[in-house]
């Protein structure tokens, strides 16, 4: 008995390491493996070096006390919490930012729901069409709509050409062109096309003999919306609240276009600050704040919507709903529509176009119009080429296009490969920590990121040189950040795909990588081109994600509209915004081809 239980034992270890042996020369775990290396010192190393930073001398503080570079302090955390300046840096902008988040957050929701509700539920005029242009100011970079404002608002607070309503004579007051108004009111029309997305979604999903049911029985309109859909739709708005809270916390360009003229700052731009006063220790504990709070947020978001799901169950075949009859209202209801999308999405594409056409502000004759700000020639009272000749833009565009272009074919690249490690080891540690740390990233605000960054690669560390100042830097991070986006594509499309293609073409010999190109590849173009034409779009109009980390020589499109408003010409920075708008608007139309579909699908 003593001898069989030993030759069993001794059979299984066997057993185990054959099979161990195998799942070692697997392609995927060796390609699993691989990742984990990559991503926890491209992910992970960051926020490690950020905590780090936040409790650790700098070199010029550290000689300024007579103490040692990187000795443990509390001195940054008590300088943003508790010292005399705190109340400047840290608490007045934290009180701003929840303030503008708020008012923001709270006219984006109500905008997204009843647009939302309109498009797919009412007869309104042009609803086809509205599904996918109310979806435009997401493809916007994110600067384009207080530029706009400032275009039409400006006062003589600042320098450089007058605004819109100044040259009929009219003089904005300080209130209305600047501070915590403009900043809410923008960034609620940047951002409700994410309300107006998931409305529409829940609402497409509601069966509509729920509320067939509810008619039979006598129910009106009002009682069928407040007892059955607003019930029906709480998980969404959860997501919706918290979501946009977490983006308009982050935000960097709508606060420091129309905030920093009436000295109205942010935690984002509070941050920025600090970056460019070089206080790396208080910049990485603003970041660390910045962090948390969009953590924080994500998990009630989570931990709501999962407990909404146990007491909430629609079951059955669902029927498509039919859009109700409006009457009398389907004209004003229609009207409002389209003037939501003409203020959020056309409106400032006319004020940014118009205000590089005009060589005066404000004067509408024939003869006013021409291309003066775009050719350079015969430019009204300023000493820059113009934006198709200036080495600024020509040099900002290559950078973006590469960037940008890079940045999102390595982030498809990966995010298949995290799919394909994923799908075929379920159940292992490393399937269930690439998921992890390939979202991780997603609950960082930008600039939180980019500081995180910005204090890794600033030195050199070991074998890997010090990368600020690079277009290497700026690839590295942009790739990281939209990891989760292609990650989550790259697993889904594996998801699809099962095993057996692949086993038919190892039974005729085909080798991994055979396999990948003749049988994967095929299989998951779709996913892969929208793995790359999204971080694409994203990074194209990205702004709060690298402007602490551009140099000169590097800048980005983005970056060097700032750089032009900085200095007054108003005209390059418009001319910039439109630029960056025309080549995401072309990726979208390749997406929407390519795939058969719309971005808002």
């Amino acid at each position: 008995m003593f001898f069989s239980n030993l030759i069993n034992q001794n059979s299984l270890l066997i057993r185990l390491k054959i099979r161990l042996s195998r799942l070692l020369l697997e392609p995927s775990f060796l390609i699993g493996s691989a990742l984990v290396v990559i991503l926890s010192y491209l992910v992970i190393a960051p926020i490690v070096s950020i905590f780090s930073n936040s409790v650790s001398l700098t070199m010029m503080d550290a000689m300024l006390s007579g103490s040692k570079d990187g000795e443990f302090t509390y001195k940054y955390i008590d300088r943003v919490f508790t010292s005399s300046i705190s109340e400047k840096i840290f608490w007045t902008p934290l009180m701003n930012s929840l303030t503008v988040s708020f008012f923001a957050t709270l006219i984006a929701l109500t905008l997204g729901l009843i647009l939302a509700s309109l498009v797919t539920s009412t007869d309104i005029f042009g609803r086809k069409y509205l599904g996918f242009l109310l979806i435009i100011p997401y493809m916007l970079p994110s600067q384009a709509m207080a530029t706009a404002w400032l275009t039409m608002f400006k006062n003589r607070k600042i320098s450089g050409p007058p605004g819109m309503l100044e040259s009929f004579g009219i003089n904005p007051p300080d209130w209305l062109a600047y501070g915590p108004l403009p900043i809410s009111i923008c960034m609620a029309l940047s951002y409700f096309p994410f309300a107006f997305l998931l409305f529409s979604s829940s609402l497409s999903k509601i069966d509509m003999q729920l509320e067939e049911v509810a008619s039979t029985f006598g129910a009106k309109t009002k009682a069928i919306w407040s007892k059955i859909i607003l019930p029906l739709l709480i998980p969404t708005t959860m997501s919706v609240l918290l979501l946009t809270v977490a983006r308009t916390l982050g935000t960097f360009a709508t606060p420091y276009i129309l905030g920093t003229p009436a000295k109205y700052n942010l935690l984002s731009t509070s941050l920025y600050s600090s970056v460019r006063s070089n206080e790396s220790g208080v910049v990485a504990v603003l970041a660390i704040v910045l962090s948390l709070i969009g953590v924080m947020l994500l998990l009630v978001d989570i931990w709501v919507v999962r407990k909404w799901q146990r007491f909430v169950t629609v079951g059955g075949k669902g029927i498509k709903r039919k859009p109700s009859k409006l009457g009398i209202f389907r004209t004003p209801t229609t009207i409002f529509a389209w003037i939501i999308f003409l203020l959020a999405a056309f409106g400032p594409f006319v004020v940014l176009a118009l205000s590089t056409l005009m060589r005066e502000p404000g004067n509408f004759s024939f003869s006013n119009f021409g291309l003066a700000y775009w050719t350079g020639v015969d430019v009204p009272g300023m000493d820059q080429p113009g934006i198709f000749t200036s080495p600024e833009v020509i040099t900002a565009l290559k950078n973006s296009f590469l960037i940008a272009g890079s940045a999102s074919i390595i982030c498809g690249v990966l995010g298949l490969l995290i799919g394909y490690a994923v799908v075929r080891l379920p159940g292992t540690l490393i399937s269930g920590f690439l998921r992890q740390i390939s979202f991780l990233p997603y609950l960082m605000p930008g600039l939180a990121f980019a500081a995180a960054y910005l204090s890794l690669f600033a030195v050199s560390r070991g074998p890997i040189p010090a990368l600020y100042g690079s277009l290497s830097l700026l690839i590295l991070v942009m790739v990281v950040t939209y990891l989760p986006y292609a990650s989550r594509s790259g697993i889904s499309a594996m998801m699809q795909v099962g095993p057996e293609p692949e086993e038919a073409g190892m039974v005729l010999g085909a080798g991994f990588w055979r396999r990948i190109i003749s049988i994967l590849a095929p299989l998951q173009k779709s996913a892969f081109v929208i793995a790359i034409i999204l971080p694409f779009i994203t990074g194209m109009k990205e702004l709060s994600l690298v402007v602490m980390l551009v140099t000169p020589g590097t800048e980005l499109l983005t970056t060097q509209s700032i750089r032009f408003l900085d200095f007054g010409y108003t005209q390059l920075a418009n001319g910039t915004i439109l630029i960056i708008g025309v080549v995401v608007m072309i990726s979208v139309l390749i997406l929407n081809r390519v795939t058969k579909t719309n971005l808002a699908s």
